[in-house]
């Protein structure tokens, strides 16, 4: 067998170890950011809920600033009635309401809630979470936020799995050779 053949027999199965090693760090910390982003929107929309449930006045649950969605990190609370129409939204793009993604509000009629990732349009990208209340008044509400700052975050984790995938796959390729070279004397 050639030096070049026993060394790929040594070096693959520890490329695919790395490979499969690095895949899963940065899918496991890529998904904790994403579903992390998710968190203020859930105690929004359920604390809003209930709210709007009870009776309360859709003013007492939307924020009354307004919430540029292109520019801001912040929260915004959308209340949608039976119908689907915007009662109130403290999220603004370009000084109206953005339309919500067609499907959304039917899927959360039949499942009671949504989590989505939601882009208005390009370079806008939201997390949003729209629930189902019913009681005293019913329809939909919708907490979103922006993503910008979770999507440089996962970023970095891409750019630094990438590195140490490519770095760990070179020196242990390097240390293959070099054992190769060693024992053939």
């Amino acid at each position: 067998m050639s030096r070049v053949k026993i060394i790929l027999n040594r070096w693959l199965p520890l490329a695919l170890l790395t490979t499969a090693f690095c895949g899963l760090v940065y899918a496991s910390v890529q998904q904790s950011l994403r579903q992390n982003a998710n968190d203020p929107q859930i105690q929004l929309a359920e604390d809003g809920g209930v709210a709007l449930a009870r009776g309360e006045s859709v003013e007492s649950v939307v924020p009354s600033a307004t919430i540029d969605i292109a520019r801001s990190l912040a929260p915004f609370v959308m209340v949608f009635d039976d119908n689907g129409v915007v009662l109130a939204s403290s999220g603004q793009l370009h000084g109206q309401a953005p339309a919500l993604p067609a499907g959304v509000l039917d899927y959360v009629q039949q499942y009671g809630e949504d989590r989505v990732t939601w882009q208005p349009e390009p370079g806008v990208r939201v997390a949003a979470v729209a629930m189902r209340y019913d009681g005293t008044n019913s329809g939909y509400i919708l907490a979103g936020r922006s993503l910008r700052e979770v999507e440089k975050r996962e970023s970095q984790v891409s750019f630094f799995a990438g590195a140490t995938w490519l770095g760990t796959l070179t020196t242990s390729l390097i240390l293959v050779i070099l054992g190769e070279l060693t024992l053939a004397r």
